[in-house]
């Protein structure tokens, strides 16, 4: 699979210092800016920036952030992962990112999602009783702007737009647009008739069990006349020179942020042997670049995916380490995964 393509997913988690002690969002920030840079040196092929609105992250507006990568860059695609556009317009987002787009030489990416978290809604005075429609509505408005012509449009989530023309172009005439699903056939479905490519997140569990979802991707394209893109997938893990070090590293800050977003969703608090089999058979991709490689190689295999992201941040881990992770990423892990799917 020569065409495989890896990223690099962040939400900016506000990591520590060697002493341990909580960087500012304005560090963390500029914290991603410095990964991406060192990523782009290594050859990763794309670096996605997660929305959110919570104390344990520091990006709220990806694609500002971007912009700031896009300067110190050449060549790494540049995405989020995802922006929330149910609590944000679909023409504001398609002028920040084209805007991005522009600054960077043609290496935009959008990736739209409905948000694993629902900080924004009352944030900018949505209504969580509209989760469904806001999704919808301005998803279509979305795809009709990447034409990049003059949009008629009427819905009942925001003003109706008639011949409206949106500023500025793309100079490659398209915006390169995924949809991020968590596992609704719905979603699939939906991205399928838009002719976008699919994003998975798969952060738990075998990620064979996902492989349902692809067919139906791709089927439903087949049925609705659409282009069955590539899919994609993201999964959080972390890499150290040894297996030991990168579940020592990773582990006790991933379990303070995960029991914390769990007492708000009625999870149980996370156990170690609950860590370790999920790290063995799940959707953690931990250890050091040999084994991180490896169970990378089978999840594309099992899935027929095109691109693997690595949700590299997940708690607050010393930066150094998070920079080291990085590093593996990029100079050890894809080389490896290109090697053992070519064998």
């Amino acid at each position: 699979m020569t065409d495989l393509s890896f990223g690099l997913d962040t939400f900016g988690d506000v990591p520590v210092d060697d002493a341990g002690r909580s960087l500012t969002h304005a560090a963390a920030i500029r914290q991603v800016v410095d990964e991406a840079v060192l990523a782009d040196q290594l050859g990763v092929d794309v670096i996605a920036l997660g929305e959110h609105h919570r104390p344990e992250y520091s990006i709220s507006t990806p694609e500002t952030v971007l912009a700031g990568i896009a300067g110190r860059t050449s060549r790494i695609r540049l995405a989020s992962g995802v922006t929330v556009l149910s609590s944000d317009d679909p023409v504001r987002v398609f002028q920040r990112f084209a805007t991005v787009d522009a600054l960077s030489n043609g290496r935009a990416e959008v990736i739209l999602g409905r948000g694993s978290f629902t900080e924004s809604f009352p944030l900018f005075g949505y209504d969580m009783a509209d989760y469904d429609v806001l999704f919808e509505e301005k998803l279509d408005l979305f795809v009709r702007l990447l034409d990049e012509k003059p949009v008629t449009w009427s819905g009942t989530t925001r003003p109706a737009l008639q011949d409206a023309d949106v500023f500025p172009k793309t100079e490659s005439g398209r915006l390169p647009t995924w949809v991020g699903v968590g596992g609704s056939p719905q979603s699939v479905v939906r991205t399928a008739k838009h002719g976008l490519p699919l994003m998975l997140a798969i952060i738990g569990g075998d990620p064979a069990r996902f492989a349902p979802y692809v067919d139906l991707y791709r089927r439903a394209a087949d049925q609705l006349g659409t282009v069955a893109h590539p899919v994609g997938m993201h999964s959080p893990g972390f890499i150290a020179d040894t297996d030991e070090e990168a579940r020592e590293v990773f582990y006790a800050p991933y379990k303070v942020m995960r029991d914390r977003i769990g007492a708000l969703r009625g999870w149980p608090p996370l156990r170690r042997a609950e860590f370790e089999a999920e790290a063995e058979h799940g959707s953690l991709y931990i250890g050091s670049p040999e084994t991180v490689a490896r169970k990378i190689a089978r999840a594309v295999q099992a899935l027929g995916v095109g691109r693997f992201d690595l949700i590299y941040s997940a708690g607050a881990q010393p930066a150094s380490a998070r920079l080291r992770a990085v590093e593996l990423f990029g100079a050890k892990v894809i080389p490896m995964v290109h090697d053992i799917l070519a064998g």
